[in-house]
């Protein structure tokens, strides 16, 4: 079963493999395609947040620069702006400003502007205030008559004030005084109203233009106690409320929350961010940065990719994994863009069918292939077993028909004398014995060889001595008349003798049978090849009525039978395939030289013999 069954099988494999391997190159172009579906999609993602990043930066850049002026004025002048602004020089902060009062309870200035007041008003004073306020006492007076020499006497105070400096504690509460005895609304003298917010003219020798009470009481704010800067900071707001000047920059100044000092990484080679807050560009020795709303940046980008058709209404820019320091170099934004992932989704949901169906497409091949096993070895199966059943009917029906032509020979004997119509009887009986046995034999021989069960029995064989006994076979088996002549020389075969006699005595009784002419001519020639890989090589020809081209394969095939053609020819279909199995068994091969209505010739080419 296992022999007959395995061309099946190894058709059913090669099919099989050759399946696998198309449904695996398959799978491979769907991978391929997810991939490059998926490479597509992240190169878009890829070139959208570069573009975001740079845009990003670009941003930040800008916004710096715009504040530059705003950040230079804030370092310069107190009463500018300075929140949201910053600026280090040699790791010295200036921007944010430092509002941080001194520590403690004591109020020196206070202390001192009380006791400026009551020196001044009873005219006792002790250095350094004994000048001053004699000074004072004098423009005031002047002020109050409107005596001309209030002018001068007001420059050589402010100029003795500028030449002469105090300690901090002293020096702002005096000037407090000053202002508020000398104030006299808008005919305030320029050179006093000016010591208040602007500061003296530096041809007076005095302070620069960028200072005044305002800027100066700003500047020393972290050397004053927090009570003693209250206290200066309401004088000085009613003064400026008296004399009529600005003050609500000063109110807001004095007000900056103290924002601390803002700790840098000591690699700080680039622009950065620093805690998602401030943006910094260092330069040299020099450190410039503004407090940035990330939010709202990323925000506007957002709104910007949307606007020119990069993502939908739920496409945002955000910024992944966030840390108290990240360097702009290093720094990528990330897009978050839904019709993205949900074409991603899509892509794997397609893949997971097309390998669905590749993977079903396999299975049905597995099962249409063990469905096709199974189906042929039932077919061999049956085959099998009507082989079997007509070997036993063959091998069975040997006994009866010998003992038939046994007794078909005796009858014949006893009838030697008897009329010639009569003894024709036993004659007919022993020809359809010796046909019926020959059928038989047929059937048990190809029987025996399909199953591998005949052994062979080589030896040398000569063909004229096989022609001798195809002879003797004919002349007892056919009842046409024939001639068979043969051209063999001392060609030999090692072969089995019995089974290359079978082969013969097929071939003849075909001719025989197939056959309209009288005698039946038979030929048999054979000589040794001298093509490579063959040894002797047999021609069989014949007479008879021929063989179409197109059923020179077919007449081989078992139990296959040729139509012929008006004349009713016995048989079982079974010669000339129990021809190509003998000579199959043999290692040779059987085809038709030629064919046609002289006649038929059988070529019959045998392997070389094995050296002795």
């Amino acid at each position: 079963m296992l022999r007959r069954l395995l061309p099946t099988l190894l058709a059913l494999g090669c099919g099989l493999l050759a399946l696998f391997w198309g449904l695996w190159s398959l799978q491979r172009i769907f991978t391929q395609e997810r991939e490059d579906a998926r490479a597509q999609l992240r190169t878009s993602q890829d070139a959208l947040e570069e573009y975001a990043t740079q845009a990003l930066r670009l941003t930040l850049s800008r916004q710096l620069e715009g504040n530059l002026s705003a950040i230079h004025e804030a370092m310069g002048d107190p009463l500018a702006p300075g929140e949201g602004f910053y600026l280090r020089f040699r790791d010295q902060q200036f921007l944010p400003r430092l509002t941080r009062a001194a520590e403690g309870a004591q109020t020196p200035a206070r202390h001192h502007y009380r006791a400026l007041v009551r020196a001044l008003a009873t005219g006792s004073a002790e250095a350094p205030w004994r000048e001053r306020l004699a000074r004072l006492r004098e423009v005031k007076s002047a002020l109050d008559r409107h005596s001309p020499l209030a002018e001068p006497l007001s420059e050589e105070l402010l100029r003795y004030h500028a030449e002469h400096p105090l300690p901090l504690e002293q020096e702002l509460p005096f000037v407090v005084l000053l202002l508020e005895q000398l104030q006299r609304g808008a005919e305030t003298p320029a050179l006093v109203r000016a010591l208040l917010r602007e500061g003296l003219p530096e041809d007076f020798g005095g302070i620069e233009r960028s200072a005044g009470l305002q800027r100066d009481l700003l500047r020393a704010r972290g050397r004053l106690t927090a009570l003693d800067f209250e206290f200066l900071r309401v004088h000085t707001v009613r003064v400026s409320i008296a004399l009529g000047e600005p003050y609500e920059d000063f109110i807001a100044r004095a007000r900056e929350a103290d924002a601390g000092m803002l700790v840098l990484p000591v690699d700080l080679t680039g622009p950065t961010l620093i805690g998602e807050r401030w943006y910094l560009e260092p330069r040299d020795e020099v450190v410039r940065g503004i407090a940035v709303d990330l939010d709202a940046i990323l925000g506007d980008l957002s709104r910007e990719l949307r606007a020119k058709g990069h993502f939908g209404q739920d496409g945002k820019v955000w910024l992944p994994a966030p840390d108290a320091v990240l360097p702009l170099e290093s720094l990528r934004l990330g897009v978050s863009v839904p019709q993205w992932t949900q074409a991603e989704t899509a892509l794997d949901q397609r893949y997971g069918l097309k390998t669905l169906l590749v993977g079903t497409c396999g299975a049905l091949a597995v099962a249409i292939g063990v469905m096709a096993v199974l189906a042929q070895r039932g077919r061999y199966r049956y085959i099998e077993l009507k082989s079997d059943f007509v070997a036993t009917v063959s091998h069975e029906l040997r006994t009866p028909l010998a003992s038939i032509r046994l007794l078909a020979e005796t009858l014949e004997r006893k009838l030697s004398r008897a009329p010639p119509e009569t003894r024709a009887y036993p004659e007919r009986i022993i020809q359809a014995a010796d046909g019926l046995s020959f059928l038989v034999e047929n059937i048990l021989s190809f029987n025996r060889i399909d199953k591998g069960r005949w052994q062979l029995r080589r030896s040398p064989v000569k063909w004229e001595e096989l022609a001798g006994m195809l002879r003797s076979d004919l002349a007892g088996s056919v009842s046409v008349p024939f001639q068979l002549t043969s051209d063999t020389g001392e060609a030999q075969v090692d072969a089995d003798p019995a089974l290359l006699r079978l082969l013969l005595a097929n071939l003849a009784r075909n001719a025989c049978a197939y056959n309209r002419r009288s005698p039946v001519e038979l030929r048999l020639r054979a000589y040794p090849s001298t093509s490579p890989g063959q040894g002797v090589v047999v021609f069989f020809e014949d007479n008879g009525i021929g063989i179409p081209e197109s059923e020179w394969e077919n007449v081989f095939r078992d139990f296959y039978r040729l139509d012929a053609q008006g004349t009713e020819v016995h048989g079982s279909g079974l010669g000339l395939a129990l021809c190509r199995k003998i000579m199959a068994l043999h290692g040779g091969r059987i085809t038709i030289e030629n064919s046609g209505p002289q006649g038929t010739t059988f070529c019959l080419i045998f392997p070389p013999s094995p050296p002795p």
